[in-house]
């Protein structure tokens, strides 16, 4: 697949913005494009072969549950886990962190303990685990932030001197682009006992997922952000911790047996995935991770950290504009402000030319509060972006600067 010809397997360019121009759309880390490949594999199992899975022998019904378990086993190579019993099926990364939160302090052996959390965690990986400290006894704390905008892991390793239930970090800042050293944090956190979840929802898309190599017991990432549809994500965890685990939710399809005195209930997977799946979520979720390695991840990165290096560059030559992290590693993401420019004005006057940026707290208030700042501008590129889109940015960007300043 040639990356510089890739932006036409996404249908939603072929068109113009309301305003006449060609769509530019630079918010990639919120939620990606679709490419046509996925749309077909969504209207294919709803015109050809509907039916709900594992509750039926007649064709459709046999044929949807073999494309699910199929899916699931695709998802399991995707991340290197080592069955596809350890993949669970979830409506993405915010359910799959509070499922799991809801979860895993079952007892009163973690009371007194604590979690580690960061600095730069979106809420949906900082709230659940606030709920559970209160609800449960345990103390929340977070790694802070060097001003590099990288974490302080001297820091963090005189926190897990303390009894520490859980670390949760992200592997990438949605607000940063830092990428973090999972595999080291995951280690210290092992030493002494923790259990470790990884938000990798902006990894997955820009780099793949290898949970082996992070050494993390739990993970998960969403299939809108990896060109896939919305409501649909994985829950990665080892099996024996997933066997573990009381049920996410109680219903049917998770159980063994039934009696009106009590009920057992099935091993992972299946003892997480109560009710009707989201079956062709999980089908478009499948075309996606196809898509993906069809392209290549050495491609997509080579690709998308090109374009971040070349607006890194350009951006530092306008006057006002503080770019947030100064750090050399990142994915493919660039925040920053402008001196009298709020980023909510300059992202309506992009929008005049067709360009999608983000602009707020982008869900990580804390960090935002730790930069002083209520909100910054977002740029974030997937691999149907290009060079064009960067000198198209620029430019507007410029005119933004020389209406509003």
């Amino acid at each position: 697949m040639n990356i510089k010809s890739i932006k036409s397997e996404f249908p939603i360019f072929r068109q113009k913005t309301p305003a006449g121009t060609d769509l530019i759309y630079l918010d990639s880390a919120s939620s990606t494009q679709k490419p046509q490949s996925v749309i077909d594999s969504i209207t294919e199992f709803y015109s050809s072969h509907y039916a709900n899975t594992g509750r039926a022998s007649y064709w459709p019904a046999t044929e949807s549950t073999r494309q699910v378990e199929q899916v699931r086993k695709n998802v399991q190579q995707f991340i290197g886990a080592k069955s596809e019993t350890e993949v669970v099926f979830t409506s993405g990364t915010t359910d799959s962190i509070n499922k799991l939160a809801n979860s895993i302090f079952n007892s009163d052996l973690w009371k007194g303990r604590q979690i580690i959390v960061s600095e730069m965690e979106h809420h949906a990986n900082l709230v659940p685990w606030q709920i559970e400290a209160e609800r449960h006894g345990l103390n929340l704390v977070a790694i802070p932030l060097l001003d590099s905008g990288e974490l302080d892991l001297v820091a963090y390793k005189e926190l897990l001197e303390k009894p520490t239930a859980l670390v949760a970090i992200t592997a990438i800042s949605n607000v940063l682009g830092t990428i973090n050293d999972v595999n080291k944090i995951c280690r210290l956190a092992k030493a002494v006992g923790a259990i470790t979840f990884v938000d990798a929802a902006q990894l997955a898309p820009y780099a793949g997922v290898n949970v082996e190599y992070l050494c993390c017991d739990f993970l998960s990432f969403s299939g809108h952000k990896l060109y896939g549809p919305t409501g649909i994500g994985v829950l990665y965890g080892k099996q024996d911790l997933l066997n573990q685990l009381p049920p996410f939710a109680f219903g049917g399809g998770m159980i063994t047996e039934v009696d009106i005195e009590g009920s057992s209930f099935r091993d992972s997977p299946f003892r997480h995935e109560a009710g009707t799946l989201n079956i062709a979520g999980i089908i478009g979720l499948g075309a996606a991770i196809d898509f993906v390695e069809e392209v290549g991840f050495e491609t997509i990165q080579s690709h998308e950290d090109e374009l971040t290096i070349d607006l890194l560059n350009r951006l530092a030559d306008i006057e006002g504009l503080k770019i947030l992290g100064e750090q050399d590693r990142r994915g493919p993401l660039i925040s920053f402000t402008i001196d009298g420019l709020h980023p909510h004005d300059l992202s309506t006057y992009l929008n005049e030319s067709g360009i999608c940026v983000r602009a707020g707290h982008h869900c990580a208030q804390p960090l935002m509060k730790k930069y002083q700042i209520p909100a910054s501008t977002r740029v974030s590129f997937g691999v149907y972006n290009d060079m064009n889109d960067v000198e198209q940015f620029i430019k507007a960007l410029k005119g933004a600067y020389e209406f509003f300043l």
